[in-house]
C-alpha cells in the first residue's frame, strides 16, 4: 500500500500571468477587478487588485478561486448542479469561503486540478470573462 501521492500545482509564475491577464481583460472593458489564483488545496498563490477595485473584492475573488479549486468545478456550474437540491445548496453557501455565483474557475492541466482562479469586482459576466482570460493566458482554454 502506498502512503503518499504526487500532487500537481500551479507555479507562482503561471499564477502571476493568470491574474495579470484577468485584470487586463477587465480593464479593456473599463472594469476594475481583483483576480486571485490558489493552489489545489486552496492556498493563495497570486492576487492582483486593479487600481480602483473594491477592497471587498479581494476576499470574494480568493473565495471564488478556493471554491473552484476545492470542488473542481466553476462556481457557476457548482450552483447549477445544486439547483434541484436547495437544502444542500443553502448549506454549502453558508460554509465559509464557498461562493455559488460566477467568476471562479478551476485550473486543470492533463486532467489534474492545479489550482483555481477567481475574479471579483465587475458584473458576473465581467468576472467570468476575466477568469476565462486568465485560463487562456495559461493555455488552458
Amino acid at each position: 500500500m502506498s502512503i503518499s501521492r504526487s500532487t500537481h500545482t500551479i507555479t507562482s509564475a503561471a499564477a502571476l500571468r493568470a491574474v495579470q491577464a484577468a485584470v487586463a481583460d477587465a480593464a479593456s472593458r473599463g472594469v476594475a477587478v481583483v483576480a486571485c489564483v490558489v493552489d489545489p488545496g486552496g492556498a493563495l498563490v497570486a492576487c492582483l487588485r486593479a487600481d480602483g477595485a473594491f477592497a471587498a473584492s479581494v476576499d470574494i475573488a480568493r473565495d471564488k478561486a478556493w471554491t473552484a479549486a476545492i470542488f473542481g468545478i466553476s462556481t457557476d456550474d457548482l450552483c447549477k448542479s445544486l439547483s434541484q437540491r436547495e437544502v444542500v445548496r443553502e448549506g454549502l453557501a453558508m460554509r465559509p469561503g464557498v461562493v455559488l455565483f460566477g467568476g471562479g474557475a478551476p485550473l486543470r492541466q492533463n486532467g489534474n486540478i492545479i489550482g483555481g482562479i477567481g475574479v471579483s469586482g465587475g458584473s458576473e459576466d465581467d468576472d467570468r470573462a476575466g477568469a476565462a482570460a486568465g485560463r487562456r493566458a495559461l493555455g488552458l482554454g
